[in-house]
């Protein structure tokens, strides 16, 4: 996908803008009929979350799916989320901020120099441990929406608290993209919480 077609994707969408719970929260239905809800910060303007509402192969809805924020805890139900994980297993919650894209990977205890981070030709980026404990193919949609790859100097990492953080610099088409986008919403009307819609005649 290039950036122009995401551009144009979410200009053709239908949107619905509110104010609530101190966000800016969008809905898009795309003209393919996917759906995708956004939230951003008020005062920064940043996304904080995004997620999609998915279908199965049988067309059956599955619910959301969250690409940006933290993952949305599975209700303790075990019929509709089937075996679940130990609460210790690695979970990977995925940031943004303003000059960044962000993954933190939780309950993971070993040291830093252990992991090695790169970038692959597929636009994924691999995590691997020296001692063969963790792997995960992060895939990277907000570059392959700008139609970029992702470059392997752009990265640096952290950990603290069992934690793993992979930093992002987020390169200038991405940023001129994001710019864009923010323009394109800011100028939708929005309507606050407990707002009555007054039906259309």
């Amino acid at each position: 996908m290039s950036d122009e077609q995401w551009l144009s994707a979410l200009q053709n969408a239908k949107k619905t803008a509110i104010i609530q719970d101190g966000k800016r929260k969008i809905h898009f239905l795309m003209e393919d009929g996917k759906e995708m809800v956004e939230e951003y910060n008020m005062d920064t303007n940043v996304l904080v979350k995004r997620a999609w509402k998915e279908k199965g192969k049988l067309g059956q809805e599955i619910g959301w799916v969250v690409e940006v924020g933290d993952p949305d805890l599975p209700k303790d139900n075990l019929d509709a989320v089937g075996i679940r994980e130990s609460s210790s297993a690695p979970i990977v919650a995925r940031r943004i901020t303003k000059t960044a894209l962000e993954w933190r990977i939780r309950n993971l205890p070993y040291p830093k120099d252990v992991y090695s981070i790169t970038t692959e030709n597929d636009g994924t980026i691999i995590v691997r441990t020296s001692n063969k404990k963790y792997f995960k193919k992060l895939i990277v949609p907000d570059l392959e929406r700008a139609g970029l790859k992702p470059e392997q100097e752009r990265i640096s990492i952290a950990h603290q608290y069992n934690t793993l953080i992979i930093t992002y610099k987020k390169p200038p088409k991405l940023l001129d993209m994001e710019k864009k986008v923010f323009n394109m919403l800011s100028q939708l009307k929005v309507m606050k919480e407990g707002d009555v819609q007054c039906p259309t005649s």
